[in-house]
């Protein structure tokens, strides 16, 4: 596998993705959403070139080409890491997988903006940022295996583990951003959440107490289009980022396909809250390339030629075109990545296969301090169904 096998392939229409052609209901975007670009803070195009930007430019104005090279081996590890889960859920392995596809620049380079004391408050789709928190990626795998509730300790690198219910990870967020100024910390505290998310009530709470009580804590969205099968614009009426300004505080959009403005905006909002400023919306308007999770079929619900568009603005291709034009990178560095990102994939290979199989009666554990008779009633059948898949040899 290329490391950037998933950007640079030509893209193939399939069957479900013409109009006409299967009984599927789909949405259609209307031509206003696909002609108009949105406002955004972009410091790299999808060409790859360089734009400046008075306002943003000084966050990123230190990098060193060494520093861009390790952003662009951050995003391509993640995305081969990404990958490998994804055929270990296909082929078994786990049980289940929220892909991080196309979303590698929003999540590196706001996980690299962050700092060693700064605390972190994950979905279950920050791989990216899990990266950057130095959290082993194969410990990521264990609770999607069921082998485990998370798989790390939070407080080894600040990361707290990740959370499944919709949007409740920001409240925490808030009450430990909330917490830091009670003990007169300079830390931040950064949560993350998607556009669905935002639809949450426990999201709109959290903006109203980070508000009045001037809490430390970035508000990091991922706009990737789609809430599973639902698009942005179903949500709301507003762009993303201007709630912001009904709760108080200032919120901003940025090119989440763009590494350099993702880390240039995520440092200045991380630097006002540790000033005593506040909080901040980030809006990260970027693309989920490929399902919601492996239990997704986003075929249904949306055609070829929206992904096509987004892909022609791959992040990681994106940043390899910037680094090949500025001569920041050549031949040799992108051979010796391509040899780290098998040998990754290979260890996530082991490391899952040598992982325990799932206790499958576990569920039935802890329901009842005591018991319930429907529980056992409810083993049992289970038990039943299990057995049924044995053959005649017992195996």
């Amino acid at each position: 596998m290329t490391v950037e096998s998933s950007a640079a392939r030509k893209p193939r229409r399939s069957a479900a993705g013409k109009a006409g052609t299967t009984g599927t209901k789909r949405t259609t975007r209307s031509t206003a959403s696909k002609s108009t670009e949105p406002e955004l803070v972009q410091l790299l195009t999808p060409e790859g070139k360089r734009v400046k930007n008075a306002e943003y430019d000084a966050y990123v104005a230190g990098i060193t080409p060494e520093e861009l090279r390790g952003l662009y081996r951050d995003m391509v590890l993640t995305r081969r890491f990404d990958a490998e889960a994804t055929a270990l859920q296909r082929q078994g392995e786990l049980g289940l997988w929220a892909s991080l596809l196309g979303q590698e620049a929003a999540q590196i380079g706001s996980g690299r903006a962050t700092r060693e004391d700064d605390y972190v408050f994950p979905t279950y789709r920050e791989h990216g940022v899990a990266w950057c928190r130095g959290v082993d990626p194969t410990n990521l795998l264990g609770m999607f295996r069921g082998v485990n509730n998370g798989g790390w300790d939070p407080n080894s690198n600040n990361f707290q583990l990740y959370t499944i219910v919709i949007g409740s990870q920001t409240l925490h967020a808030t009450g430990y951003a909330m917490g830091i100024t009670k003990d007169g910390a300079d830390s931040a505290v950064i949560a993350y959440f998607g556009d669905g998310a935002s639809s949450q009530g426990d999201v709109a709470e959290s903006f109203t107490f980070s508000a009045v009580y001037n809490a430390p804590v970035v508000f990091f969205c991922q706009n990737n289009q789609w809430a599973i099968s639902e698009p942005t614009e179903r949500q709301t009426r507003v762009p993303l980022y201007q709630r912001a300004q009904g709760f108080g505080f200032p919120g901003v959009r940025v090119d989440g396909n763009d590494v350099l403005a993702c880390l240039a905006v995520t440092k200045w909002a991380l630097e006002r809250a540790r000033a005593g400023e506040g909080p901040t919306l980030v809006e990260a308007y970027t693309y989920r390339m490929g399902a919601h999770t492996t239990s997704d079929d986003p075929t249904r619900y949306r055609g070829d030629e929206e992904r096509q568009a987004w892909e022609a603005k791959d992040p990681i291709l994106r940043l390899r075109r910037y680094l090949e034009a500025s001569n920041h990178a050549d031949d040799a560095f992108f051979a010796e990545l391509e040899t780290e990102s098998e040998a990754l994939g290979k260890r996530v290979r082991e490391a899952v296969r040598a992982m325990p199989d799932p206790d499958h009666f576990a569920i039935f554990e802890n329901a009842y301090a005591d018991g319930h008779a429907l529980v056992d009633e409810e083993r049992a059948q289970f038990a039943a169904y299990q057995a049924s898949f044995a053959d005649e040899g017992g195996h």
